[in-house]
């Protein structure tokens, strides 16, 4: 017993340097100025008079806070660690070798944690997220796979507390979804997400084909983060063709009764968005254009204007040799990523949402350089 208390003395000796790093990582001396000067504006008499200005201030000044607490919060956790190890050694208390073990367990997370949002640095990392899924070809197969991605990036979405809002989606013929599109609204979604850009590969026995053979397939996700209207972009009204159309598949009560479905082809680059789940033409209207918006930028960081076949749609064939996973259930189960070669065989906990461990391999490589071609 003395031996596994002195383990967790050399561990917990080794851990606090990766703390005190983290700090300097933070930059949380330039992070709590921040908030000072935010909060003194904040408040001044006339602080609510701009409301533009002040809602933009008070989303920085949460922002900078969680930043905050995310390390008060490890640093704690670290003095509750110490405190439990001096009380065991010193009572010779075997019993509080459980609580030391799920104490520093615990803080082993929250590290990694924090350290992932020092990872998350590029202009649009905090911005939401806006999911588009594309069903490759194979009919019904591929349109089932397009759903359950639908599904495992919705079930992410809420571990994390963010919201899920559908912006648009096309029912697939007998089953699935053709193409979705979802907005993920919370602080870093896109950076956490935007290496889930790519082909996905699916490996199963169909339970579509009545003779129980093993199928694959394909679907494509294409990440954007959402770009507000406060960042410049040139959208002239005579490169937008507007089509409206009744809206189908899920909606509220409004659908099929109303051309409120909105399309939106901007002539120039041949990028064409749609929105059909907002509740009137003139909503539809503005988030098709935050879309178009959010694609323009895109394109701008990747400097491929000139390049139609960058403009348009996903950036790789939805075909065999192009995916960047492969999720397989049958001769057995795992879900692979081969740029980082991160897997895992709980291929059910994936589904539901337990992408984590891809992310963190993603953006852990991606910052290194080390990551493998796409």
């Amino acid at each position: 017993m003395i031996i596994e208390f002195e383990e967790y003395n050399q561990k917990i000796k080794a851990i606090l340097p990766r703390i005190e790093d983290l700090q300097s990582a933070l930059n949380l001396a330039s992070t709590r100025a921040e908030v000072e000067e935010l909060e003194l504006q904040s408040a001044t008499a006339d602080f609510w008079s701009d409301l533009e200005n002040s809602q933009k201030v008070s989303k920085r000044l949460k922002v900078l806070k969680d930043k905050l607490s995310i390390y008060d919060n490890l640093k704690s956790a670290y003095d509750d660690v110490v405190t439990i190890y001096e009380l065991a050694t010193e009572e010779e208390d075997a019993s509080l070798l459980s609580d030391l073990e799920e104490e520093y367990s615990n803080l082993e997370n929250m590290l990694e944690e924090a350290t992932l949002q020092t990872l998350l640095s590029g202009e649009y990392d905090s911005n939401n997220a806006i999911i588009s899924i594309h069903a490759g070809a194979g009919g019904t197969e591929a349109q089932d796979w397009a759903q359950m991605l639908f599904r495992m990036y919705s079930r992410w979405a809420e571990r994390r507390g963010f919201t899920v809002k559908v912006l648009d989606y096309l029912d697939g013929d007998e089953a699935g979804l053709k193409s979705a599109v979802m907005s993920i609204e919370g602080h870093n979604a896109f950076g956490y997400l935007k290496g889930e850009m790519g082909v996905h590969r699916l490996v199963r026995i169909s339970p579509f084909d009545s003779s129980g053979r093993r199928h694959t397939s394909f679907a494509a996700i294409e990440i954007m983060p959402e770009i507000t209207d406060d960042v410049d972009v040139e959208i002239r009204d005579e490169d937008l063709r507007v089509d409206t159309y009744r809206s189908s598949g899920a909606g509220g009560q409004h659908v099929n009764k109303t051309e409120s479905a909105v399309r939106i082809t901007h002539l120039p680059t041949g990028i064409v968005v749609s929105c059909q789940n907002e509740r009137s033409q003139h909503q539809n209207r503005e988030v098709a254009m935050m879309m178009l918006r959010s694609k323009l930028v895109e394109i701008k960081e990747r400097e491929h204007l000139e390049k139609i076949d960058d403009i348009k749609g996903v950036q790789k064939s939805i075909e065999w040799g192009s995916q960047i996973r492969s999720y397989v259930f049958m001769p057995y189960t795992m879900a692979k990523d081969h740029r980082t070669d991160f897997e895992t065989g709980n291929i059910n906990a994936v589904m539901d949402g337990d992408i984590d461990g891809f992310i963190t391999a993603y953006l852990k490589l991606a910052a290194s350089g080390k990551l493998k071609g796409k």
